[in-house]
């Protein structure tokens, strides 16, 4: 009997473990001091791009992170810096990455052109692999146009093969197309090079996912320092919009975090594993730029619309593909 006992003692333990779900933990990456995350999936594998979430002038690199099941995460230091583009003087923020042809394409801001510098704007440089060696950047938009400064750019791709760019600060949105090279641009059909697709409280950090025929355009509202900064959506039949607000899904919660805004959207293995990668303060920090990089689930609802985002300390649930 005690030889069945132990069996069985040991079975149950098996199967315990077996049942285990590890949650990543918020914020990821040990809680450094990283905004304005891009993730993106490439070859079964999480990757992340964020911004280093200090003053301007010392924002002159970027990292990226890598990860299998989200959980355990590879930091690629300086995957680029002032020597992929010598024009960098200070504010080097809100990667975006897309792989075309096997090749990953890293757009960036830089020199918060418009206020500062008149040289620099929106750039992009590509690698073989999403974590470099990357080639010396070009400086592909550089110009105000339609009041939209030139950041926060969002490269998507559609059904039919077409990559679109949003991009813009300063309380305005702009896309534009995509050529073959994923370095310069071509027109819409209509002969347009630039069309303006700012919805209501459109503030910076357009995102842009298409689910079920129907096209999901987000954006972030209120300031990036302050406890108003937050995530809102639209949903629309075209990715030209247009875009009418339906409401906010990612907000400061007072138990969990402030100022939680500039998000992106991965793509998991299951049919329904959507997950928000953002940036928020910590409760009780008081410099604007102490941000941290944090994943929650996101969920649709039957009727398509968006629930909003529960914000945690325990993240998601480790996914491997």
């Amino acid at each position: 009997m005690k030889k069945f006992a132990l069996i069985a003692a040991v079975t149950l333990g098996l199967c315990a473990c077996k049942n285990t779900t590890q949650t990543v933990g918020n914020p990821l990456f040990n809680g450094e001091w990283y905004a304005d995350p891009e993730g993106v999936v490439i070859d079964s594998t999480y990757w992340i791009f964020p911004t280093w979430s200090k003053p301007f002038e010392e924002q002159l690199f970027l990292d990226c992170f890598s990860s299998k099941d989200l959980a355990t995460w590879t930091k690629h230091e300086n995957i680029i810096t002032t020597a992929h583009i010598p024009e960098l003087k200070e504010a080097l923020w809100a990667p975006s990455a897309i792989v075309k042809d096997g090749k990953t394409y890293l757009y960036f801001s830089i020199n918060n052109v418009g206020k500062k510098h008149t040289i620099g704007g929106i750039c992009v440089a590509v690698a073989d692999n999403p974590a470099g060696p990357y080639s010396p950047a070009k400086i592909i938009i550089q110009d105000i146009i339609n009041g939209a400064q030139p950041i926060d750019q969002f490269v998507f791709k559609d059904d039919d093969g077409s990559y679109y760019m949003y991009y813009g600060g300063w309380k305005h949105c702009n896309m534009m197309k995509l050529g073959e090279d994923m370095m310069s641009f071509v027109p819409f059909e209509d002969g347009s090079m630039v069309k303006e697709v700012t919805p209501e409280n459109y503030v910076e950090g357009p995102f842009m996912l298409k689910k079920d025929g129907k096209y999901y355009f987000m954006w972030s509202e209120g300031k990036w320092r302050e406890d108003n900064y937050c995530v809102a959506y639209a949903i629309a039949d075209s990715p030209f919009g247009p875009f009418e607000r339906v409401g906010k899904i990612l907000e400061t919660d007072p138990e969990i975090g402030t100022g939680a805004g500039h998000h992106s959207v991965m793509k998991g293995p299951g049919a329904e594993d959507w997950y928000m990668v953002y940036h928020r303060h910590p409760l009780g920090s008081s410099d604007g730029n102490h941000r941290v990089t944090c994943i929650d689930k996101m969920i649709f609802e039957e009727d398509g619309t968006i629930r909003p985002i529960k914000m945690t300390f325990e993240g998601v649930t480790a996914n491997p593909f």
